[in-house]
């Protein structure tokens, strides 16, 4: 069996340490992105990923942003741990930002209404292989990255800013950017744990 695929995902790592000189170029990162989360599955082929990719300042914009928000609920004697780990962020080439279009959403739960409590499960669902895919593909082509919640702290702020349609929702955050340090082990809980193999 060809382990290639299993050798991809194992290079996927949370990297917190970036710098700006990554080896692709922008053209080729954002090729890049397009075609992992065209090729992500999603329910009915609702296709409800959406992206955005920020570089250079207009990352950096995304991450003053968010730590703005930060700001007004991090206790004053707390936030320079908080502002280092942003600004940790900042430092990389980039941001995607991954969104989930709602009006799709919605015109799933008319078009199928005996589904229609499952459809904003399934939109998380898609986003999150959109996330894994992008998050992958970047690994793969020796770009360092991580996943960020930060939403919905700079959701208003950052639809405003880059003029986005309100029916997409923020889902999730990926800095990324040159390897910049080392990034550490994975551990495994234990396999009887987490598996029960019948048969």
């Amino acid at each position: 069996m060809s382990q290639t695929f299993i050798d991809a995902i194992r290079r996927r790592r949370t990297q917190y340490a970036l710098g700006r000189e990554i080896p692709l170029s922008n053209d080729d990162t954002n090729a890049l992105i397009r075609e992992a989360v065209r090729q992500a599955p999603s329910s009915f082929n609702s296709q409800s990923s959406r992206v955005v990719i920020l570089w250079g300042a207009q990352s950096v914009r995304f991450w003053e942003i968010t730590k703005d928000a930060l700001r007004k609920i991090v206790p004053a004697d707390a936030f320079a741990s908080t502002e280092e780990k942003i600004d940790s962020f900042a430092a990389g080439a980039g941001t995607v930002l991954f969104y989930e279009d709602q009006n799709v959403v919605k015109g799933l739960q008319e078009q199928f209404p005996l589904y229609a409590d499952n459809f904003p499960v399934w939109s998380e669902h898609s986003t999150g292989m959109a996330q894994f895919a992008v998050w992958t593909a970047l690994a793969n082509a020796e770009i360092g990255a991580s996943l960020q919640h930060y939403n919905p702290l700079p959701d208003e702020a950052a639809a405003a800013e880059w003029d986005l349609p309100a029916h997409w929702t923020l889902r999730a955050q990926m800095p990324f950017g040159a390897h910049a340090g080392d990034i550490g082990d994975k551990t495994f809980m234990d396999d009887a744990e987490r598996f029960r193999i019948f048969g």
